[in-house]
């Protein structure tokens, strides 16, 4: 993160929580410096964000949210706070080189013992509940079984800023983080994928929803 990215990121934070709360709750694990990639529903344009400022502010120098080119990578102020505060890494959801690898970026990453913030769905929902995961993180588990799996459930955002929506209605959301995804050896994709979405489907009941 550049020095700008450092002087805007606080007060972005700060803002956050003073709009829509995004409060952490470590339910399944803590803080920790060990590389990890968090995958989580995705269901607004404040996910990237709220997941971002929910953690602390020394982990955030080294998690990288994944986002897409076509979004964050637009010029202007939106591919400026991808690349200056959230150090984002931008993928191409629609691949002009089927021989490219799409996940290389998000490989060289983690092989630096960066951390990753992940959305399986690959595009934002209108649902409370996830909708079944792509094959990305997988993919990203299988390369690399020393990464920690770390479910999150965002709650509300659906609701403060659902997509269509310009402007984030003041609501009190939650950032939970549940026990990291244990291996289990042979397991095949679908399996996989299936008991990653359960994951956060179950941190979705963990609690009261936020109001």
């Amino acid at each position: 993160m550049s020095l700008a990215g450092r002087l805007v990121g606080t007060p972005l934070v700060l803002g956050l929580r003073g709009l829509v709360g995004a409060s952490p709750r470590w339910l399944g694990c803590a803080p920790a410096a060990s590389t990890r990639i968090y995958f989580a529903n995705h269901t607004s344009h404040l996910d990237t964000l709220a997941l971002w400022s929910a953690l602390p502010g020394w982990l955030r120098r080294t998690t990288r949210p994944v986002a897409a080119r076509d979004y964050w990578g637009k010029p202007g102020l939106r591919k400026w706070f991808g690349a200056s505060v959230f150090n984002a890494l931008l993928i191409d959801r629609e691949r002009s080189d089927p021989a490219a690898d799409p996940l290389a970026p998000l490989a060289e990453a983690l092989a630096g013992g960066q951390s990753l913030i992940l959305f399986p769905e690959g595009t934002r929902g209108r649902e409370r509940e996830p909708a079944p995961f792509k094959s990305g993180l997988f993919h990203l588990a299988t390369r690399f079984p020393q990464v920690e799996l770390v479910p999150v459930y965002l709650e509300n955002l659906y609701r403060s800023m659902p997509k269509g929506a310009h402007i984030p209605v003041p609501l009190t959301c939650a950032v939970r983080f549940g026990a990291p995804l244990q291996r289990i050896d042979g397991e095949d994709k679908a399996a996989f994928l299936q008991r990653a979405r359960a994951a956060v489907v179950a941190l979705m009941n963990a609690g009261p929803a936020a109001g």
